[in-house]
């Protein structure tokens, strides 16, 4: 017999467990809410790690999702610095790390993704970082605060973020990456090349097409070695080399796990047991903007929707997850970009606006039909985007000019 019981437990403690209290509660949900997280702080903005609160420009409470009093004003019970160590879907129990039992009638896991560590040599060494939490920022600010270099290890969007992050605060800062160009494995060679010089140009030295060999140094790191036979003076180490999704907990509960490593999901983000939905960087759904395919998403703003779509069904709406995905980064105060697809292939890209300007959309598309695109400045591009990408039909040759015309009106009709 469990000591208590909730309506609508929330496994994990980010933002898509927030967000799914939040609209619980505005869909007119009255029972109890119960949110677990691990973490020793209330659920917050992941994205500040490797931004504001990097460079020193925001405080800690101006990531947090909401106020801290928030939480008991809206009657959800926030648990931090606990997880749950089982889930029995048979009988609807979660036992929590404190060893007190709960059942519940619906449930959300959202437990978020681990950082992939490397297994390397010289990897123990201390000074070398992974950036995940807010905890963890706070480490690589005290670790580099005397280290004259940083070596930053990958170029996609952490890698990226942190450098200039770094940068910007005084630090000389090095990218040491497989691809050849920065962010190319998401938006190709050209925006790659785009957002290099960008960091380049604010001093931040590129290596791509190479890969960590090891690291050296006594008890600290002090030099990394590269498979191209660099060796970088490293006071410091930061990692970026992806995630992969926490997905422990719903494999051991007997859920079904989905050919891209996540809880595999319908459309409504609901998994294989009736009335258990997943969101976030775990959930591998039915994805309708995508044709129906299965899709799993690490980024913020996917993970916030996904919480809200996640609480209307567990109040038993039938609501499919249709947003279009949208991404967005900032290279310190240099630059940023916004992005919506994603597109997994093209084999067409077109520009709107000028790259060598600052201010352009990339549209990336397929056999014809677009399936994403990145817009530097032109944000106005995207809900022309979203409506194509949505729409999913071949576009002709009259239509992608228009694309390509920063003058052409994309409203109205579609092209």
């Amino acid at each position: 017999m469990s000591a208590r019981k909730v309506d609508h437990l929330l496994i994990g403690g980010g933002l898509a467990s927030a967000n799914c209290a939040h609209w619980l509660r505005q869909a007119g949900a009255d029972g109890e809410v119960l949110l677990v997280g691990r973490e020793p702080d209330p659920p917050y903005n992941r994205p500040n790690c490797s931004k504001g609160y990097l460079q020193r420009k925001e405080g800690r409470e101006e990531a947090y999702f909401r106020p801290n009093d928030w939480w008991e004003e809206q009657r959800i019970e926030l648990l931090t610095r606990t997880t749950v160590r089982a889930l029995d879907l048979g009988s609807r129990t979660a036992t929590l790390s404190s060893n007190e039992e709960v059942s519940f009638d619906r449930a959300l896991l959202a437990t978020g993704a681990n950082v992939r560590r490397l297994n390397v040599e010289g990897c123990e060494l201390d000074r070398i970082y992974y950036l995940r939490t807010l905890g963890n920022a706070d480490a690589i600010l005290a670790g580099v605060e005397d280290a004259e270099e940083v070596v930053v290890i990958g170029g996609s969007y952490i890698g990226c973020e942190v450098a200039a992050s770094l940068t910007l605060i005084g630090k000389r800062c090095t990218i040491v990456m497989q691809e050849q160009k920065t962010l190319e494995r998401s938006f190709g060679a050209r925006a790659g090349n785009f957002f290099q010089e960008l960091l380049e140009s604010h001093g931040v030295t590129v290596h791509g097409g190479d890969e960590l060999e090891r690291f050296a140094g006594e008890s600290r790191v002090s030099k990394v070695i590269t498979r191209g036979g660099l060796q970088l003076a490293a006071g410091a180490v930061v990692v970026g080399a992806g995630v992969t999704p926490d997905v422990q907990l719903a494999r051991s509960a007997g859920l079904t796990i989905g050919e891209l490593g996540g809880v595999r999901c319908s459309a409504r983000l609901e998994s294989s047991t009736t009335g258990v939905f997943a969101a976030g960087d775990i959930c591998e759904y039915d994805a309708p903007v995508h044709g129906g395919a299965p899709v799993r998403i690490e980024h913020w703003d996917v993970a916030f929707n996904q919480g809200k779509t996640a609480a209307l069904n567990m109040l038993g709406n039938a609501v499919p997850h249709e947003e279009v995905p949208y991404f967005f980064s900032d290279l310190a105060d240099w630059g940023g970009f916004e992005y919506v697809g994603p597109a997994y292939q093209w084999d067409e890209e077109i520009v709107r606006g000028s790259m060598d300007d600052g201010s352009f959309t990339n549209w990336y598309l397929q056999d014809g039909v677009v399936k994403g695109a990145l817009a530097v400045g032109r944000s106005d591009d995207l809900e022309h985007a979203r409506r194509l990408i949505v729409d999913g039909s071949p576009l002709a040759d009259s239509a992608k000019s228009r694309l390509a015309d920063p003058s052409a009106d994309l409203g109205g009709v579609l092209l």
